[in-house]
């Protein structure tokens, strides 16, 4: 089940969702092939809107292809009126859809979009018991190196900030921030990450530069990492690492979804430990002793 980005297909059309998004700096129009979906229900396809929400979206298109052959009077969906002829035979075409298939669209920022519709698609392939058995391994590499926080208005480090770019010249990378790539990189198995790692920054005038496009100033990052600069400058070797996640690991082996079923001891939802009943209240002069002080929640008014 593989997504075909359709901006360019719809850019022009009249479903302002579509060409908003299509037109948008960081937008992504996104199209994806449910197999025999046709057959969905209403009830099942807002069921399939609601999952897609818990990851962001604002809403789900969708499209039922009854019978290919007849073109428009073959489509069944409520975004088909804002189509032409060819719009409608380009995205089938783009998407491969047949007759019995349905097309899930996703219109959003870049990230939200590709969230929602990789959520939606897990869900679809279980569904639709797509899902093969067996152990399927792969690395994911090329993440972002930043990504825009539209909060702060600034770059935060999508992996960590001591992550090394791609790109090897600092004047570069701060030219191309909003495109450079990190040397960043998972191991995925069936779909669940078991591991992840990158490579780090080894110059400290490399570092010094990510810490401006992250929006922390030189004093700043003397007073917070001065130390780490400083051990830079007098050099390091390039180095990297990856750690695995072996709790994640022993589920897929057991066959659960759920690590806590494979953890000896594990939490609850709320932090609590069952087996020592931690936390526990923490006497007074223990925390003097590291200058905590605690103030009591304020009854709130009926």
């Amino acid at each position: 089940m593989e997504f075909a980005d359709v901006a360019e297909i719809v850019k022009n059309c009249e479903f302002k969702v579509f060409t908003d998004w299509a037109s948008h700096a960081d937008g992504r129009v996104v199209a994806l092939r449910a197999p025999g979906g046709a057959k969905f229900s209403r009830k099942q396809i807002d069921d399939y809107a609601a999952h897609a929400a818990k990851y962001g979206a604002k809403g789900l298109a969708w499209m039922k292809i009854e019978d290919a052959s007849k073109g428009r009077e073959g489509i069944n969906s409520p975004i088909a009126k804002f189509l032409d002829d060819a719009t409608l035979a380009a995205i089938i075409a783009t998407t491969g859809a047949s007759t019995g298939d349905a097309i899930f669209f996703g219109a959003a920022t870049y990230k939200v979009a590709s969230d929602f519709m990789g959520a939606l698609r897990l869900k679809l392939g279980r569904d639709l018991g797509l899902v093969e058995d067996g152990w399927k391994p792969l690395w994911i590499t090329d993440f972002p190196m930043f990504e825009w926080d539209e909060d702060e208005q600034r770059y935060v480090a999508l992996h960590h900030p001591f992550t090394a770019p791609k790109i090897d010249d600092e004047a570069d990378l701060r030219t191309e921030a909003a495109n450079a790539v990190s040397r960043a990189y998972d191991m995925v198995l069936n779909g669940n990450e078991i591991g992840g790692g990158s490579i780090r920054i080894h110059r400290s005038t490399m570092q010094s530069a990510v810490f401006d496009l992250l929006g922390i100033g030189r004093e700043e990052a003397e007073l917070k990492f001065g130390f780490l600069l400083e051990a830079l400058r007098y050099g390091a070797p390039p180095h990297g690492g990856i750690a695995f996640g072996i709790d994640r690991i022993a589920a897929l082996m057991a066959g659960t979804e759920s690590i806590r079923d494979v953890i000896a001891f594990p939490k609850t939802t709320t932090a609590q430990c069952p087996m020592t009943g931690a936390p526990s209240v923490v006497p007074d002069r223990q925390l003097a002793e590291v200058h905590v002080a605690v103030r009591p929640r304020e009854a709130k008014a009926l």
